[in-house]
């Protein structure tokens, strides 16, 4: 009952994730018609709906583009949960930031890394040349893809991937 939904354009384009209750309540209202059905049914006590996994809005709307916000749960995301200076794949991270603020350095995409806090100790408020250490990867801007967007949940709903594909 407590899995997303996700809501597709007229064309077919993901735009959101909602839960089932609104879910339901856009297709009563048909302004969604179901377009996959693979968690059973929910009965009222004159009715029966399936539990929708994927609808279709009836009509083509025109949200705005989905960006990706600025996150520590999103740099970590980005970066697969790794320290981007030693490589180690741990759940406690923080967050460096490659030229540190007072020497310059921006609140932005291409200035911060998930770090370990061991590393991100060593390296503290000093320059890369300064600490000679390197990044395994340059940090960029996640993409604005629908794909990247949503993935996060595909582990659950796995049904949802010829969908997201091609956005």
């Amino acid at each position: 009952m407590e899995k997303p939904v996700l809501v597709l354009n007229s064309n077919f384009e993901p735009i959101n994730v909602c839960d089932f209750q609104r879910a339901i309540g856009l297709m009563l209202s048909e302004k969604a018609t179901l377009i996959l059905n693979g968690r059973g049914r929910i009965r009222t006590a004159t009715d029966s709906y399936p539990i929708p996994s994927v609808i279709r809005l009836s009509r083509m709307v025109h949200p705005p583009r989905p960006k990706v916000a600025l996150s520590r749960r999103e740099i970590f995301r980005r970066d697969h949960f790794t320290c981007q200076y030693c490589g180690k794949v741990t759940p406690f991270l923080t967050v460096d930031h490659v030229i540190p603020k007072h020497l310059g350095g921006k609140h932005i995409w291409t200035n911060l890394v998930a770090a370990c806090s061991s590393c991100n100790h060593r390296k503290g408020g000093r320059s890369l040349a300064e600490t000679n250490m390197k990044l395994l990867r340059q940090p960029v801007e996640p993409p604005q893809s629908a794909y990247y967007i949503f993935s996060r949940y595909l582990p659950e709903n796995h049904e949802w991937k010829e969908f997201l594909e091609g956005w």
